[in-house]
């Protein structure tokens, strides 16, 4: 009677040479491409990120200095008109002696 340890394990066999599925030249070449893509892409995409992120500083800021300046006005008195030499109107004459 045959046990099983006692029969032999075939081996698989080669049967594509190993040299003729390497990708090649041509393969590194496309990878080349592809990488040399990727990195304009993100260096393309970093640029347009910054410059969102400028323009909304910069809008911020804008925001921030009307809303100072609105602070300003709503906060000075309300000066009366007086009667002075330095209010008046271009088309006055000049005071006589």
């Amino acid at each position: 009677m045959l046990s099983l340890s006692d029969t032999p394990m075939p081996t698989p066999s080669m049967t594509v040479d190993p040299v003729s599925v390497t990708p090649g030249f041509v393969g590194f070449a496309v990878i080349v491409v592809i990488v040399i893509a990727v990195i304009l892409l993100i260096w393309d995409m970093n640029r347009r990120i910054r410059r969102v992120r400028y323009r909304e500083e910069v809008r911020e800021e804008l925001d921030a200095e009307e809303a100072a300046l609105a602070a300003e006005e709503s906060a000075a008195p309300a000066t009366p008109e007086s009667d002075d030499s330095s209010t008046r109107d271009a088309d006055d004459e000049p005071p006589t002696r």
